[in-house]
């Protein structure tokens, strides 16, 4: 039945606190208390968290749920600043009502797991970027590997089985370089292909140490050294 609790500013290293199912209704005694990293605030009289959670960085572990909480978008932006938040309930809160609330909240708080009890999905990560930011999954899905994939707006990338054959970019005979035409190619995808091929390339190269021989083994041996098996990748 509590209303309302004293700053906790004196316990700094506070990590664990379960103040559910109680009548709090403001949160400013949380203030001081940047360790905590599990935090039960269910079952309570809260309708604004603005300017009062936001410091609190280290949080993993946060339960909202049957509050008075209206406002989505303020709720959210007050959450953001969690970077290590996995776990998050707001599930009969008036704000959890909003057609699209499952998906904003899961875009907006990227690092939250488990929502509301069910564990957040890839298709619903993929979902979340489609509604809210659709220009970014256009082109993360019409990228691969440094070339365009021909692929439009709204349409799913196709196998890399089915993707045709890299063609040689055709060069123009007569390259115009009005105010109105500058690409130097026919085709803009094949300026996208020569771009693309003309990046740095990134080089890895890995030995089986547990082959190398050890100076003390090679004087006891006293026999050639065979030549070491490398392996080496390349990224372009």
């Amino acid at each position: 039945g509590l209303r309302s609790i004293p700053s906790l500013s004196q316990f700094r290293r506070l990590r664990y606190l379960w103040i559910n199912n109680n009548k709090i209704q403001d949160l400013t005694f949380l203030i001081k208390n940047y360790y905590l990293t599990e935090l039960y605030l269910d079952n309570n009289k809260l309708t604004d968290i603005s300017g009062a959670l936001k410091h609190l960085c280290s949080l993993q572990i946060l339960f909202l749920h049957n509050n008075e909480l209206k406002k989505l978008g303020k709720t959210v932006k007050e959450l953001k600043g969690m970077i290590s938040l996995q776990t998050l309930n707001l599930f009969q809160n008036p704000l959890a009502y909003d057609p699209d609330y499952r998906l904003y909240v899961i875009y907006f708080l990227p690092s939250v797991q488990l929502l509301d009890r069910k564990l957040v999905t890839q298709r619903e990560r993929d979902s979340a970027l489609h509604l809210y930011n659709p220009k970014r999954a256009w082109v993360m899905q019409s990228i691969a590997f440094g070339k365009r994939v021909d692929t439009s707006l709204g349409t799913t990338v196709r196998s890399s089985r089915c993707t045709q054959p890299a063609r040689r970019p055709i060069m123009p005979s007569v390259v115009l370089l009005c105010s109105f035409c500058r690409l130097p190619f026919e085709d803009p995808e094949d300026a996208v292909l020569v771009r693309a091929m003309r990046r740095s390339l990134m080089e890895f190269s890995s030995v089986d140490w547990n082959k190398v021989t050890t100076c003390q083994e090679r004087r006891l041996e006293n026999k050639a050294e065979e030549p070491l098996e490398k392996l080496t990748v390349q990224f372009r």
